[in-house]
């Protein structure tokens, strides 16, 4: 290298060392660096050793850097400028913009000659690192953000605020079906125009739209029609761009399946799916409309509940297929029967509600009559025939309420009333029910503390031997004084306790209390047989006969010294299993009697089966001995059927001394009665027994000393 060329090339060399960008010069004909700035060599990650005489064509070595130096080598030099990569020394990609300036020697240094031909040229390289990362990292975020409008279920519009469209995803275009060409050709004033006519009301969408732009701060949802039957919900947002509005958000979602699907779930809701009728929550709002018509002076109404008599007899036997069936004709007969304004609600099961609008009294009986004869008609599903009846009750508006609730009831209460009378048949409502109900729930509930707080007891009557007047027995009764309700007679309670089940747990509670007392005589010396009354529900429970054997375990008490009174519909009701559980009790050492014989249904094939030794004759017999001739002949009959069976027989209710004459010469073996003592408490029924048993006195220890 000539001096001269020596001191152009130290001159480019101070020249690119001020720059603040990486740069070196090379020379064209050998491609070979000649100097290094201090910002290349740490962009390049080398010394400044390792890069002088380096070949310029390998540190970026793209397809356009190795054309530019075999042009250059050619002496077609030209300036080149743009954006390429770099590979650093620890392996590193680099993006840069590079810039290569062909350099010419000054005059003096080529020797007063030539054509000033570059010899050398000037690469710089900016860093585009952070903008190349800044540019990949909005061109990932702009993908994922059009990867999450076309994903998304809701059609997406953005407008400026003039209504310019920006930006939409696919889903957009298939709600509206917007045709392919007008958004592709982006004609907004035509993709406007388009959604404009598509909707129901275009004028009420307009103005909305109006109004909508002109508040451009302004958020908004509400539902828009179309002509193909959907349902869209629109809401509006505003686009804000560096904290300033630019635009509107549109998110359109089709509703049209959501509301169809409410639509039948609030039907489903209201409507029976058997039948179609509507259900009792439709029902309500019937009435509650008709009761709102009564009172702005409108006619009173009135409400019929149709329940179906033994309808669960065809389910047992036929299927429920057949009972469905069943539902289904008697739902289209009742139907058939009413008049064009009057309402058919399925309510429950096997029961229908009529809605009779406009009726007095007159014209819900008329109504309940035709019912009642369309019901009664004979059915015929697959080659089985029967016969349905039904039983209805009657609430009238206003007369037995106003209000939907108190006619519900009041009609329900009506149809059980028509149950407990026979089936079959009519009745209105009575206000004396309704009471008879509430004075049922306060002593249900009274009962129930009566038990929890002990205030129950056991009274004793004496069973007195009618040939010598002993006392050979006693009958344990309960007894209940309540501190608001004063002395509650069983009478009273008792068929209450039945019906509500709550008898078993207060004949549990007898049945403890009796086997104890008899226990406590029975350790002072004083056998005393007891007699303890069992009803029907107590004793279908499956755990009576161990309940019995452990009433005697956990007292000591000799089991013949317990008898069970049992009621004859024991007898009758599922008589196989009412023998084995008889048959149980026997095992025990049990004594077992028939209570109030004669007043229910005993056949003599069962008596003769079952392990019964004693029969009672009910007071209802006796209180007309010995005068009444149909009181003699049925105690004679009783009397003669019992010394056939090997039985003994007690009468109660005994009063009269003529009384106790007859029932002794007819050969009655015992008696119990006022005429002797009536029911008493432990401490005085003791008069009756013997002196208590003294202990034995123990002999004294004698102990040996010696």
């Amino acid at each position: 290298m000539t001096r001269a060329r020596a001191t152009a090339v130290d001159a480019w060399a101070a020249l690119i060392e001020a720059l603040p960008q990486a740069a070196w010069v090379a020379e064209l004909d050998t491609r070979a660096l000649v100097a290094v700035n201090r910002p290349a060599l740490a962009l390049l990650g080398q010394p400044a050793e390792a890069l002088l005489g380096q070949r310029a064509d390998l540190l970026v070595a793209t397809p356009e850097d190795m054309a530019y130096w075999d042009d250059a080598a050619a002496g077609r030099a030209e300036r080149l400028l743009s954006d390429t990569v770099v590979c650093t020394a620890s392996g590193r990609t680099v993006h840069v913009e590079r810039s290569i300036v062909p350099m010419a020697l000054p005059t003096a240094a080529r020797g007063g000659a030539g054509s000033g031909r570059p010899t050398h040229c000037v690469v710089s390289l900016i860093d585009r690192s952070q903008q190349q990362q800044a540019e990949d990292a909005r061109e990932e975020l702009l993908a994922e953000l059009q990867a999450t409008l076309e994903s998304t279920a809701d059609g997406i519009l953005v407008t400026d605020l003039a209504g310019r469209v920006r930006a939409f995803n696919r889903r957009f275009a298939q709600i509206w079906s917007v045709p392919d060409d007008l958004l592709d050709q982006r004609n907004d004033p035509a993709v406007h125009a388009w959604m404009r006519q598509s909707v129901l009301e275009p004028e009420a969408y307009e103005r909305r739209l109006h109004a909508v732009q002109h508040a451009t701060l302004l958020s908004t949802t509400e539902r828009i029609a179309l002509h193909g039957g959907q349902v869209l919900e629109r809401v509006t947002r505003p686009l804000w761009v560096r904290g300033r509005p630019a635009g509107r958000v549109y998110s359109f979602r089709d509703l049209t399946e959501r509301i169809a699907a409410e639509e039948r779930i609030e039907e489903l809701a209201v409507t029976d799916t058997l039948t179609g009728l509507p259900n009792r929550r439709q029902l309500a709002d019937r009435v509650a409309a008709a009761a709102q018509r009564w009172r702005r002076d409108g006619p009173g109404f009135a409400l019929l509940m149709v329940d179906l008599d033994r309808f669960r007899q065809i389910n047992d036997s036929l299927g429920h297929e057949v009972g469905d069936r069943v539902l289904l004709e008697v739902a289209q007969r009742i139907q058939g029967c009413m008049r064009a304004n009057d309402v058919l609600a399925r309510v429950g099961g096997d029961q229908f509600a009529v809605l009779v609008h406009a009726a007095d009294a007159g014209a819900a009986e008329a109504t309940a009559r035709r019912v009642l004869n369309v019901v009664a008609q004979t059915c015929s599903i697959d080659s089985a025939q029967f016969t349905l009846t039904c039983s209805i009750g009657v609430a009238l508006c206003p007369q037995h309420g106003q209000n939907v609730d108190d006619l519900l009831r009041h009609a329900e209460a009506a149809v059980r009333a028509v149950k407990a009378g026979g089936r079959s048949s009519y009745r209105f409502h009575h206000n004396r029910v309704e009471a008879d109900m509430r004075t049922h729930m306060r002593l249900d509930h009274a009962m129930r503390q009566a038990l929890v707080s002990n205030r129950l007891r056991l009274h004793y009557q004496p069973q007195v031997r009618l040939s010598d007047g002993a006392l050979v027995g006693a009958e344990a009764l309960i007894r209940w004084r309540d501190p608001e309700l004063g002395e509650v007679s069983p009478a009273q309670f008792i068929p209450v306790a039945e019906d509500t089940g709550f008898i078993v747990n207060i004949g549990e509670w007898v049945l403890a209390q009796a086997v104890r007392q008899a226990a406590l005589w029975r350790e002072s010396g004083r056998e005393m047989p007891i007699a303890v009354n069992v009803s029907a529900l107590q004793f279908q429970q499956a755990q009576f006969v161990d309940s019995v054997a452990r009433a005697l375990a956990v007292t000591d008490l000799p089991p013949r010294l317990l008898e069970l009174e049992l009621t004859e519909s024991i007898l009758v009701r599922d008589a196989d299993e009412a023998l084995q559980r008889l048959h149980a009790l026997a095992r025990l050492g049990v004594r077992l009697s028939i209570d109030d014989f004669g007043t229910g249904y005993s056949s003599l094939a069962y008596l003769k089966r079952f392990p019964i030794g004693k029969l009672k004759i009910d007071r209802s017999f006796v209180k007309g001995l010995p005068d009444d001739d149909s009181d003699v002949g049925i105690v004679s009959a009783i009397l003669q059927m019992a010394r056939a069976l090997g039985m003994q027989v007690i009468a109660e209710g005994v009063e009269t001394e003529p009384q106790r004459q007859f029932l002794q010469a007819a050969g009655c073996a015992e008696f119990q009665g006022f005429l002797f003592s009536p029911a008493i408490d432990a401490m005085s029924f003791e008069r009756f027994l013997p002196p208590p048993r003294l202990p034995a006195p123990q002999r004294p220890h004698i102990r040996l000393v010696r």
